[in-house]
């Protein structure tokens, strides 16, 4: 009678500290919640302004070639207009062609003789 009655004291107390060890770690793992965040990757037009109105103009004696570049420059959101602009006409080319303006009309000077037939991209850069 002994023998039971010290088995089902160790057992008893065996069962309580199992069940304390759960309570415990249910607890830690509980309070281990993580805020909900967002992460993403993508690609977007930055746009402060919309180009329009676009002219080219060729060389008089080879209108093959074109001799300048001119359109206007609408600020976005009511930013201020910009004091820097440079358009390149090539995708592939590094050559950018610096930019003037007069009556709001921007006009950008073609200097390397770029044909018309290697124009294939006008990628305007503007900065207020």
């Amino acid at each position: 009678m002994i023998r039971t009655r010290f088995f089902s004291t160790r057992f008893a107390l065996a069962l309580v500290l199992v069940l304390i060890m759960a309570t415990s770690a249910f607890a830690f793992a509980n309070s281990n919640t993580v805020t909900v965040t967002s992460a993403g990757d993508g690609a977007a037009a930055i746009s402060g302004f919309t180009v329009g109105a676009v002219v080219y103009n060729l060389v008089s004696t080879d209108p093959s070639k074109i001799s300048s570049v001119a359109f206007t420059l609408t600020p976005n959101n009511g930013n201020p207009a910009p004091t820097t602009v440079k358009a390149k006409l090539n995708a592939a080319s590094t050559t950018w062609y610096t930019c003037s303006v007069a009556t709001s009309i921007w006009t950008c000077s073609v200097t390397d003789s770029l044909t018309v037939v290697s124009a294939d991209d006008l990628r305007v850069v503007a900065v207020q």
